[in-house]
């Protein structure tokens, strides 16, 4: 799954909760300095898929009639040009290499801070964010599918894509993340 900016805070909570209960790190400041730390992190991380996606639009933008003579499939074109674009910028996309780079990015900008130290190697930390990435990543599915299930039988209909409904999805998201302890 791909992360999102919107998801980001959540992201970040789940592993600064999941630092901070663990037995082998010790934390330098707030759980609140960890939230923030790890949230510029992921924040500069997806800005730059974002950046990627936006190149790759403007290359196909400005090859759209040669696309449109070949009658190209572009969500195809898109997919190659941005395996290309991110290869040649070095950024994964594979998820698990993404996670775990993200996992690398996020220790170091902790001990950089200063933030957490710990006894135990670089990579057995790395998996504690790794895991708690990919924790969040198929919890999301899972409350994805529960509030979608309880918009559906909402008294009133709502627009998808309205703010209305947006508004009332992220408060349902909101409160399913505080049933399963993620906030």
């Amino acid at each position: 799954m791909k992360i999102k900016l919107q998801h980001a805070p959540y992201v970040a909570n789940k592993i600064a909760f999941d630092l901070f209960n663990s037995t082998f790190i010790e934390e330098k400041a707030s759980i609140e300095r960890l939230q923030k730390t790890i949230f510029d992190t992921l924040e500069a991380d997806i800005k730059t898929e974002i950046a990627l996606d936006e190149k790759v639009r403007i290359l196909l933008e400005e090859n759209l009639e040669e696309i449109e003579f070949m009658r190209a499939d572009e969500r195809q074109l898109f997919w190659m040009i941005k395996k290309q674009v991110a290869q040649d910028n070095d950024f994964p996309l594979n998820w698990d290499d993404r996670y775990s780079n993200l996992a690398h990015q996020i220790l170091n900008a902790l001990t950089e801070s200063k933030l957490i130290s710990y006894s135990l190697s670089d990579n057995a930390i790395k998996n504690l964010i790794f895991k708690a990435i990919d924790s969040y990543v198929k919890l999301y599915d899972e409350t994805e599918e529960v509030v979608l299930e309880k918009l559906k039988n909402y008294k009133r209909k709502l627009v998808a894509g309205s703010d209305e409904y947006e508004l009332i999805f992220n408060k349902l998201y909101e409160e399913e993340l505080k049933k399963k302890g993620y906030l």
